[in-house]
């Protein structure tokens, strides 16, 4: 016997790593040191930095992977991936340098994964960062034939003296809403439970689509928000806090960004509802309680700021086409969100 016929082949492991080189040297950035394919990714500190402070970030895709499995749609999952691990990084003022992704399947196929690495390239493009190293595994009877596993780390450097840490937040200030391109990457076990159980097809096209199928709105990649947000950090906006909103909701990821006895105050009717959110609470039944607490609502990112910057900050995140709107403000309170 041998490893192939213990179902790890060696040789396309190889012909994968060939594939791939192309989609990671697009993305290196002048500090990359060496190319692919060493025991480690080595990144030179940008130069310009009085007292650089390193910040990292790791997350991964979710079962949003089965759903891009189901459709055979594996170009976009790796714009996920980068999505929320570059943005969460983001909040605290950081700039992303380099990314590393982790990739584990039960057979190899070349093809499919790389269109994955395609997707994280192009997700690492968007933010900025290099995409330096990763791992492959070939895991033969840990995951079904066809069926693989996103892990992702980033490292962004921020200035000591510029990081948003919450001390900055103070009551008045109030929160602009990012909008986000659909579900992102979060709730997706309750949205594949709604499909099955109620018999559907994720190729239907609900009159709210506007053409598009569940599946194709579902698999709508996370919206990277580095680029302009870092731009924003640099010009005369006085950004004083920020939040990625993921698992959890609005409640649980907005109150991160607060002081000590701060809560902040939403406005749930000061920006549209995305019609993939109505989708899902009305055909599961989902209550409001739980459609807040597992997605984004169509929000994807809130900056906090002064009251009086808050229409300036709306028209410069517009002029970079994100739509924004004025969500809410900071009160007094014990770190939670109110919803009114």
């Amino acid at each position: 016997m041998d490893y192939r016929e213990a179902g790890v082949d060696v040789a396309a492991g190889r012909d994968f790593v060939d594939r791939i080189r192309d989609s990671c040297q697009s993305t290196y950035r002048p500090e990359v040191l060496g190319g692919l394919g060493g025991f480690g990714g080595c990144f030179e500190i940008p130069p310009g930095y009085k007292h650089p402070v390193l910040v990292s970030g790791t997350d991964g895709v979710g079962t949003k992977l089965k759903l891009a499995t189901q459709l055979n749609h594996h170009q976009t999952v790796g714009i996920d991936l980068v999505a929320m691990c570059v943005n969460d990084v983001l909040t605290c003022g950081a700039e992303p340098l380099f990314f590393l992704d982790y990739l584990a399947t039960g057979k190899l196929n070349p093809e499919q994964l790389a269109q994955v690495v395609e997707g994280i390239a192009g997700g690492c493009k968007q933010a900025g960062c290099a995409l330096i190293g990763g791992e492959t595994a070939e895991m033969p009877g840990f995951y079904p034939v066809g069926e693989y596993d996103l892990a992702g780390f980033c490292v962004g450097i921020v200035e000591k003296s510029q990081i948003l840490n919450s001390s900055q937040v103070k009551l008045g200030d109030v929160a602009i809403g990012l909008a986000s391109s659909g579900v992102h990457s979060n709730g997706f076990s309750l949205v594949r439970k709604i499909v099955s159980d109620r018999q559907l097809s994720w190729s239907e096209c609900p009159p709210e689509f506007a053409g598009q199928s569940l599946g194709e709105v579902c698999l709508t990649p996370t919206q990277i928000y580095v680029k302009p947000v870092l731009t924003a950090l640099k010009s005369e906006l006085d950004i004083h806090g920020m939040a990625h909103i993921t698992g959890g909701g609005l409640p649980e990821n907005l109150p991160r960004c607060l002081g000590k006895d701060q809560s902040i105050q939403i406005y749930p009717n000061s920006w549209p509802n995305l019609p993939i959110f109505e989708w899902i609470a009305q055909t599961g039944k989902v209550n409001e309680t739980a459609m807040w607490e597992t997605f984004n609502m169509g929000i994807g990112y809130v900056v906090i700021v002064p009251s009086e910057q808050a229409q300036t900050t709306i028209k410069w995140f517009e002029s970079c086409q994100i739509s924004a709107y004025q969500i809410g403000e900071v009160i007094s309170g014990s770190g939670d969100l109110v919803i009114s």
